[in-house]
């Protein structure tokens, strides 16, 4: 886990500068971060290089729709595959394997899991810097939102959301 983290604070700190600015990225690691309830599910995955973590990403069959182990507002309620979407979480990937499908492979790899599953439907929270490459997997936009922070910056978000294959 300590290696995930360090991951995911390479990738909030270098992969959102394009897109928010300083106090917009600092911001995010409040909303963001390692979820370790994915791991004890067996829902999360990662992809390597050699011996270096690339990319990493899960899914979910609880109701939390973005945020870390610190984040609040937390929801460990289980849905229902006949009707509630499953949750695309926690999805990163290293400055230095940007651009070479890793997203796109762990991605696949949730959606696959979770129509495995019974979901019909996957949903996420998007940052700005991931919008881009859900687009291109087929989600479409469901709403613009914010999460606030303590600092009072609020980060924005998409909730997107796509029809799985089965």
């Amino acid at each position: 886990m300590p290696v995930l983290s360090a991951l995911m604070n390479a990738a909030i700190s270098e992969l959102l500068t394009p897109f928010l600015p300083p106090e917009g990225v600092r911001a995010s690691f409040e909303i963001m971060g390692l979820d370790s309830q994915l791991i004890a599910d067996g829902t999360y995955f990662v992809v390597e290089d050699g011996d270096q973590i690339a990319g990493c990403g899960g899914w979910s069959r609880r109701a939390t729709l973005f945020g870390g182990d610190h984040s609040a507002g937390r929801d460990a309620a289980l849905l229902d595959p006949r009707i509630d979407a499953a949750r695309v979480r926690a999805m990163y990937t290293h400055p230095e394997h940007t651009r070479k499908g890793v997203g796109r492979l762990v991605l696949d790899a949730c959606e696959a899991a979770a129509a495995a599953e019974g979901f019909a439907r996957a949903e996420m929270a998007a940052t700005m810097g991931g919008v881009p490459l859900y687009r291109a997997c087929g989600y479409h936009d469901i709403e613009p939102f914010t999460a606030m922070t303590s600092s009072g910056y609020a980060v924005p978000l998409i909730r997107m959301g796509k029809a799985l294959g089965r």
